[in-house]
Protein backbone atom coordinates (compact mmCIF):
# COMPACT_ATOMS: atom_id res chain seq x y z
CA UNK A 1 0.00 0.00 0.00
CA UNK A 2 0.88 3.64 -0.65
CA UNK A 3 0.10 6.43 2.12
CA UNK A 4 1.03 9.87 2.08
CA UNK A 5 1.42 11.67 5.45
CA UNK A 6 0.34 15.32 5.75
CA UNK A 7 3.45 17.04 8.30
CA UNK A 8 5.41 13.75 8.10
CA UNK A 9 8.34 15.38 10.16
CA UNK A 10 6.42 16.45 12.91
CA UNK A 11 5.74 15.08 16.14
CA UNK A 12 3.65 11.99 15.53
CA UNK A 13 3.80 12.40 11.87
CA UNK A 14 7.25 11.18 11.96
CA UNK A 15 6.35 8.17 13.75
CA UNK A 16 3.28 7.38 11.44
CA UNK A 17 6.12 7.16 8.86
CA UNK A 18 8.57 5.27 10.74
CA UNK A 19 5.42 2.35 11.49
CA UNK A 20 4.21 2.74 8.18
CA UNK A 21 7.36 2.01 6.63
CA UNK A 22 8.33 -0.84 9.47
CA UNK A 23 4.98 -2.53 8.07
CA UNK A 24 6.05 -2.87 4.33
CA UNK A 25 4.18 0.24 3.10
CA UNK A 26 5.72 2.83 0.29
CA UNK A 27 5.30 6.16 2.17
CA UNK A 28 5.60 9.45 0.90
CA UNK A 29 6.11 12.60 3.28
CA UNK A 30 3.85 15.60 2.46
CA UNK A 31 6.33 18.74 3.81
CA UNK A 32 7.38 21.75 2.37
CA UNK A 33 10.70 20.43 1.91
CA UNK A 34 9.20 17.80 -0.48
CA UNK A 35 7.94 20.35 -2.25
CA UNK A 36 4.02 20.33 -1.15
CA UNK A 37 2.09 23.45 0.22
CA UNK A 38 -0.67 22.67 1.61
CA UNK A 39 -2.33 25.71 2.51
CA UNK A 40 -1.57 26.86 -1.24
CA UNK A 41 -2.32 23.55 -2.26
CA UNK A 42 0.70 23.34 -4.20
CA UNK A 43 2.48 20.10 -4.95
CA UNK A 44 -0.28 17.82 -4.02
CA UNK A 45 -1.26 16.60 -7.10
CA UNK A 46 2.27 15.21 -8.29
CA UNK A 47 2.69 13.68 -4.29
CA UNK A 48 -1.12 11.97 -4.23
CA UNK A 49 -0.10 9.78 -7.49
CA UNK A 50 -1.14 6.33 -6.55
CA UNK A 51 -1.24 7.04 -3.02
CA UNK A 52 -3.86 4.47 -1.28
CA UNK A 53 -4.66 6.53 1.79
CA UNK A 54 -3.98 9.44 3.09
CA UNK A 55 -2.69 10.26 6.72
CA UNK A 56 -3.25 14.13 8.16
CA UNK A 57 -1.31 15.19 11.20
CA UNK A 58 -0.80 18.81 10.00
CA UNK A 59 -0.37 21.08 12.23
CA UNK A 60 -0.08 24.90 13.35
CA UNK A 61 1.97 26.38 16.11
CA UNK A 62 -1.17 28.67 17.91
CA UNK A 63 -3.51 29.42 20.18
CA UNK A 64 -5.41 31.36 18.38
CA UNK A 65 -9.08 30.40 17.19
CA UNK A 66 -9.46 32.07 14.23
CA UNK A 67 -5.89 31.52 12.72
CA UNK A 68 -6.08 27.96 13.80
CA UNK A 69 -9.26 27.52 12.06
CA UNK A 70 -8.47 29.45 8.83
CA UNK A 71 -5.34 27.33 8.69
CA UNK A 72 -7.20 23.73 9.26
CA UNK A 73 -9.59 24.60 6.72
CA UNK A 74 -7.84 25.71 4.12
CA UNK A 75 -5.11 23.01 4.50
CA UNK A 76 -7.60 20.03 5.13
CA UNK A 77 -9.42 21.46 2.41
CA UNK A 78 -6.88 21.10 -0.49
CA UNK A 79 -5.53 18.30 0.79
CA UNK A 80 -9.00 16.50 0.39
CA UNK A 81 -9.90 17.68 -3.08
CA UNK A 82 -5.71 16.46 -4.43
CA UNK A 83 -6.75 13.60 -2.70
CA UNK A 84 -10.36 13.19 -4.66
CA UNK A 85 -8.91 13.54 -7.89
CA UNK A 86 -6.07 10.89 -6.95
CA UNK A 87 -8.53 8.16 -5.85
CA UNK A 88 -7.13 7.71 -2.70
CA UNK A 89 -9.29 5.67 -1.02
CA UNK A 90 -9.19 6.38 2.81
CA UNK A 91 -8.26 9.72 4.41
CA UNK A 92 -7.68 9.63 8.00
CA UNK A 93 -7.52 12.70 10.26
CA UNK A 94 -5.77 12.83 13.62
CA UNK A 95 -7.60 15.01 15.96
CA UNK A 96 -7.64 15.54 19.71
CA UNK A 97 -10.34 14.18 22.51
CA UNK A 98 -12.84 16.41 24.15
CA UNK A 99 -12.76 19.21 20.88
CA UNK A 100 -16.45 19.12 20.74
CA UNK A 101 -16.52 19.58 24.94
CA UNK A 102 -14.05 22.12 24.50
CA UNK A 103 -13.97 23.82 21.20
CA UNK A 104 -12.02 26.93 21.95
CA UNK A 105 -8.77 28.69 20.98
CA UNK A 106 -6.49 26.20 19.10
CA UNK A 107 -9.25 22.98 19.31
CA UNK A 108 -11.88 25.61 17.75
CA UNK A 109 -9.36 24.90 14.37
CA UNK A 110 -9.49 20.85 15.09
CA UNK A 111 -12.90 20.96 15.78
CA UNK A 112 -13.46 23.02 12.26
CA UNK A 113 -11.02 20.75 10.41
CA UNK A 114 -12.99 17.75 11.48
CA UNK A 115 -16.22 18.87 9.81
CA UNK A 116 -13.95 19.65 6.66
CA UNK A 117 -13.50 15.68 6.96
CA UNK A 118 -17.05 14.56 7.69
CA UNK A 119 -18.26 17.07 4.63
CA UNK A 120 -15.84 15.32 2.21
CA UNK A 121 -17.21 12.73 -0.41
CA UNK A 122 -13.99 10.34 0.69
CA UNK A 123 -14.19 7.51 3.18
CA UNK A 124 -12.94 8.78 6.03
CA UNK A 125 -11.65 8.24 10.33
CA UNK A 126 -10.75 10.26 12.84
CA UNK A 127 -8.97 9.21 15.33
CA UNK A 128 -9.25 11.55 18.05
CA UNK A 129 -6.12 11.24 20.84
CA UNK A 130 -5.33 12.77 24.01
CA UNK A 131 -2.27 14.87 24.20
CA UNK A 132 1.27 13.55 24.00
CA UNK A 133 3.92 13.20 26.86
CA UNK A 134 5.87 15.29 24.52
CA UNK A 135 3.39 18.52 25.39
CA UNK A 136 4.79 18.39 29.00
CA UNK A 137 8.43 19.33 27.08
CA UNK A 138 6.73 21.70 24.93
CA UNK A 139 5.01 23.43 27.71
CA UNK A 140 8.38 23.68 29.76
CA UNK A 141 9.61 25.80 26.97
CA UNK A 142 6.78 27.90 25.69
CA UNK A 143 5.38 28.74 29.05
CA UNK A 144 7.58 31.00 30.71
CA UNK A 145 8.41 34.28 31.33
CA UNK A 146 12.01 35.40 31.07
CA UNK A 147 14.10 33.09 33.42
CA UNK A 148 10.59 31.48 35.25
CA UNK A 149 8.89 28.55 33.95
CA UNK A 150 5.37 28.42 34.60
CA UNK A 151 3.66 24.98 34.81
CA UNK A 152 -0.12 25.18 33.42
CA UNK A 153 -2.88 23.46 35.62
CA UNK A 154 -4.85 21.01 33.92
CA UNK A 155 -6.16 17.41 33.67
CA UNK A 156 -4.81 15.44 30.92
CA UNK A 157 -4.62 11.80 30.09
CA UNK A 158 -1.26 11.76 28.44
CA UNK A 159 0.22 8.99 25.69
CA UNK A 160 3.03 9.04 23.51
CA UNK A 161 3.17 10.03 20.62
CA UNK A 162 5.14 6.75 19.32
CA UNK A 163 1.52 4.98 20.24
CA UNK A 164 -0.19 7.45 18.06
CA UNK A 165 1.94 7.06 15.12
CA UNK A 166 1.58 3.21 15.45
CA UNK A 167 -2.34 3.49 15.89
CA UNK A 168 -2.88 5.61 12.88
CA UNK A 169 -1.00 3.92 10.38
CA UNK A 170 -2.55 0.86 11.54
CA UNK A 171 -6.01 2.42 10.74
CA UNK A 172 -4.70 3.20 7.29
CA UNK A 173 -4.57 -1.18 6.90
CA UNK A 174 -8.82 -1.11 7.51
CA UNK A 175 -11.51 -0.05 5.99
CA UNK A 176 -12.78 3.75 6.34
CA UNK A 177 -15.26 3.77 9.76
CA UNK A 178 -16.73 7.04 9.12
CA UNK A 179 -16.94 7.54 12.60
CA UNK A 180 -14.22 8.76 15.60
CA UNK A 181 -12.43 6.46 17.94
CA UNK A 182 -10.65 7.70 20.79
CA UNK A 183 -7.17 7.01 21.85
CA UNK A 184 -5.77 7.68 25.22
CA UNK A 185 -2.93 7.31 27.87
CA UNK A 186 -2.89 4.65 30.23
CA UNK A 187 -3.84 7.15 33.12
CA UNK A 188 -4.67 10.54 34.31
CA UNK A 189 -1.99 12.76 35.06
CA UNK A 190 -1.48 16.45 36.33
CA UNK A 191 0.28 18.87 33.48
CA UNK A 192 1.93 20.73 36.01
CA UNK A 193 3.22 17.77 37.68
CA UNK A 194 4.46 16.56 34.37
CA UNK A 195 6.03 19.66 33.47
CA UNK A 196 7.89 19.76 37.00
CA UNK A 197 8.90 16.49 36.71
CA UNK A 198 10.46 16.58 32.67
CA UNK A 199 12.18 19.55 33.98
CA UNK A 200 14.23 18.18 36.84
CA UNK A 201 14.19 14.49 34.99
CA UNK A 202 16.39 17.01 31.97
CA UNK A 203 18.53 18.97 35.07
CA UNK A 204 16.84 21.90 35.54
CA UNK A 205 16.73 22.95 38.99
CA UNK A 206 15.37 26.40 38.84
CA UNK A 207 11.60 27.69 39.92
CA UNK A 208 8.91 26.12 38.08
CA UNK A 209 5.54 27.58 39.70
CA UNK A 210 2.45 25.56 38.71
CA UNK A 211 -0.41 27.80 37.66
CA UNK A 212 -4.16 28.42 36.59
CA UNK A 213 -3.44 30.16 33.65
CA UNK A 214 -5.76 32.23 31.72
CA UNK A 215 -7.51 31.12 28.50
CA UNK A 216 -10.98 29.08 27.81
CA UNK A 217 -9.15 26.16 26.24
CA UNK A 218 -6.81 25.31 29.35
CA UNK A 219 -9.99 26.48 31.36
CA UNK A 220 -12.14 23.55 29.96
CA UNK A 221 -8.78 21.50 30.44
CA UNK A 222 -8.44 22.01 33.83
CA UNK A 223 -12.33 20.60 33.96
CA UNK A 224 -11.17 17.71 32.32
CA UNK A 225 -13.20 18.43 29.28
CA UNK A 226 -10.25 16.80 27.17
CA UNK A 227 -10.25 13.20 29.25
CA UNK A 228 -12.13 10.06 27.07
CA UNK A 229 -15.41 9.27 27.61
CA UNK A 230 -16.89 5.95 27.25
CA UNK A 231 -14.81 3.68 25.05
CA UNK A 232 -11.09 4.27 24.12
CA UNK A 233 -8.48 2.78 23.23
CA UNK A 234 -5.59 2.98 25.87
CA UNK A 235 -1.62 3.22 25.34
CA UNK A 236 0.95 1.37 27.55
CA UNK A 237 3.73 3.66 28.05
CA UNK A 238 3.39 5.64 31.38
CA UNK A 239 4.64 9.57 31.43
CA UNK A 240 7.51 8.33 33.84
CA UNK A 241 8.40 5.13 31.44
CA UNK A 242 8.61 8.02 28.65
CA UNK A 243 10.63 10.47 30.85
CA UNK A 244 13.38 7.16 31.21
CA UNK A 245 13.15 6.23 27.57
CA UNK A 246 13.71 9.54 26.56
CA UNK A 247 17.37 9.99 28.77
CA UNK A 248 18.74 6.36 27.67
Amino acid sequence: MKLAVAGGTGVVGTHVVEAARAAGHEVVALTRSSGVDLVAGTGLDTALDGVDAVIDTANISTLNAAKATAFFRSASGNLLSAAARAGVRHVILLSIVGVDRNPHDYYAGKLAQEQVYRESALPWSIVRATQFHEFAAQMFDSARLGPLHLAPRARIQPIAAREVGAFLAGTADRAASGSVVQLAGPREEDLADMIVRFARATGHRGPVIPAALPGRQLKGMRAGLNLPVGDATLGTVTFDEWLAQRAV
